[in-house]
């Protein structure tokens, strides 16, 4: 406690005094609060408080929407922030680094959580507790001292060229046999298939623009196997929804996320091919292209991430082309 104050002291007196003054200062406040107890007292949260964090989150939320994130991120911040708010009962300027460490464990041990998705959370109130701090809301960010927890990497698995064959050779209907490859063959996210239209797509450059992450956009390309599987399912539907995929059944409406990812998940457990999911296409291309030698910019580019960081966890190198590098350079 008597840290926590020492700390609050120098937030509010920095600027006024200079390295050898703030040292001075710290040592004086240690040496005259040694031998005093110091307990925290126990505010009461006030109808005030409750509209003050909504307060608070609200103008967050409006600069993560500004700053260009989508709606289904902005929705999961305003959830997953407003849960630790609701949960520890305290008005934001009175919650310190104890509390959150306390809710970060105490919400591991309930829901028995990884620790990529406790150190999610963890990023996300820093965000949340920064933004307020650069804006004067509050003195401190609670969660600096709390840091990024280690997380060991998981070589996660690819589709094998097997895998391939047999998902291409079970599909029932030519709608979930395109959609299989327009995946693996551009490597675009689930949410940027669905949002694409039978007029976004150049059959003659065999290329499509889709709106990723953040409303940016980029060009992706398939092959001539994907254009004619396209083609196929195109001409056999009666409809007029300009969507490019539509469910089968009447009246025929765009197909969300929920409905792709349940069609793949389905044949995947039929055939007994373990975790069938739109990303795993995603991640087997980033696989396959960079083992083929297609440079790592270029892996980049086409799967639209902005830090190249976050390509080289989807492009896992083939265990046997290192066995045979190591032969040809070292063995």
């Amino acid at each position: 406690m008597k840290t926590k104050i020492i700390t609050e002291i120098q937030s509010k007196m920095k600027g006024h005094l200079n390295q050898n003054q703030s040292t001075k200062l710290t040592k004086t406040l240690l040496k005259v609060l040694e031998n005093i107890e110091i307990t925290e007292k126990k505010v009461n949260f006030t109808g005030n408080d409750l509209k003050n964090n909504e307060k608070m989150l609200k103008i967050f939320l409006s600069a993560k929407e500004v700053e260009g994130c989508s709606r289904k991120t902005i929705s999961y911040y305003n959830s997953t922030i407003r849960k630790m708010i609701n949960n520890l009962n305290k008005s934001i300027e009175n919650i310190n680094t104890e509390d959150i460490r306390i809710y970060l464990s105490n919400f591991k041990e309930k829901n028995n959580s990884s620790k990529v998705t406790v150190d999610n959370l963890r990023r996300i109130f820093s965000s949340f507790f920064s933004f307020l701090e650069d804006e004067d809301y509050i003195s401190k960010n609670p969660v600096r001292r709390i840091h990024r927890i280690k997380i060991g990497r998981v070589v996660k698995e690819i589709l094998t060229d097997e895998n391939l064959e047999i998902l291409r050779d079970n599909c029932n209907h030519i709608r979930d046999l395109a959609i299989i490859e327009l995946l693996f063959s551009t490597g675009i996210r689930v949410g940027e298939l669905i949002n694409l239209d039978i007029d976004d797509i150049n059959f003659h450059e065999r290329e499509c623009i889709v709106f990723g992450k953040g409303e940016s956009q980029r060009q992706v390309y398939f092959d001539a196997r994907t254009k004619i599987h396209l083609i196929e399912y195109i001409n056999s539907r009666n409809d007029n929804n300009p969507a490019l995929f539509v469910s089968l059944n009447k009246p025929h409406e765009r197909l969300g996320i929920g409905g792709v990812e349940t069609r793949l998940r389905r044949l995947g457990r039929r055939l007994n091919i373990n975790k069938v999911h739109p990303h795993k296409f995603r991640r087997t291309l980033a696989t396959k292209a960079i083992d083929k030698g297609m440079p790592i910019e270029q892996v980049q580019k086409l799967l639209g991430h902005v830090q190249i960081d976050t390509t080289m966890q989807y492009a896992m190198v083939n265990q046997n082309n290192v066995k045979m590098a190591h032969r040809k350079f070292i063995g």
